[in-house]
């Protein structure tokens, strides 16, 4: 059996690493959203057994019904790609959860407003509300103490000096 590169022996799927897949669904994706300004890719991931994810949001939010839609569009342009010959791969489209770290400052601008914990290279954890994001970082402002002994502490953080920073949901 002739397994050499380009061969119909040899399926397109097994050439294709994890960041060719990535740049690849990246790519469709770019052509998907296109028509949709409010909507942003935030990340892909692949596993070695093709389970691809695909994290998205929005700035008015990311619901079911659109996470459908992009993935019937997308796994039909990878069915139709050939890709994965054998229809072995795994899609998932969803936004990225309340679990994940943000990672753009679009997704730092949605959440102004929202309690937020961040986490510092120093390895320094600050809570408080996320007040502004600029180009280079964010306010912080966090409350200290309760009632008379009440203080409030404006942070300003740049995003080179942040580790990670996670959305925290508040009752």
């Amino acid at each position: 059996m002739n397994q050499e590169k380009g061969t119909e022996a040899f399926p397109s799927a097994i050439l294709m690493t994890n960041e060719t897949i990535i740049q690849s669904v990246g790519q469709i994706l770019g052509e998907l959203l296109e028509g949709d300004a409010d909507m942003f890719l935030v990340e892909i991931r692949v596993k070695p057994t093709h389970n691809i994810k695909v994290f998205l949001d929005a700035d008015s939010g990311v619901n079911i019904a659109r996470c459908a839609t992009i993935n019937r569009g997308l796994y039909k342009k990878i069915e139709e790609a050939g890709w994965f010959p054998e229809g072995d791969f795994s899609l998932e489209v969803s936004s990225p959860g309340i679990e994940e770290p943000l990672k753009m400052w679009r997704q730092y601008k949605k959440n102004i407003g929202r309690t937020a914990e961040v986490t510092m290279n120093d390895g320094t954890i600050l809570t408080g509300l996320l007040q502004e994001v600029t180009e280079d970082g964010i306010v912080l402002e966090e409350t200290k103490g309760k009632n008379k002994k009440k203080e409030v502490i404006a942070h300003s953080l740049l995003f080179d000096n942040i580790k990670q920073t996670k959305i925290q949901v508040v009752f």
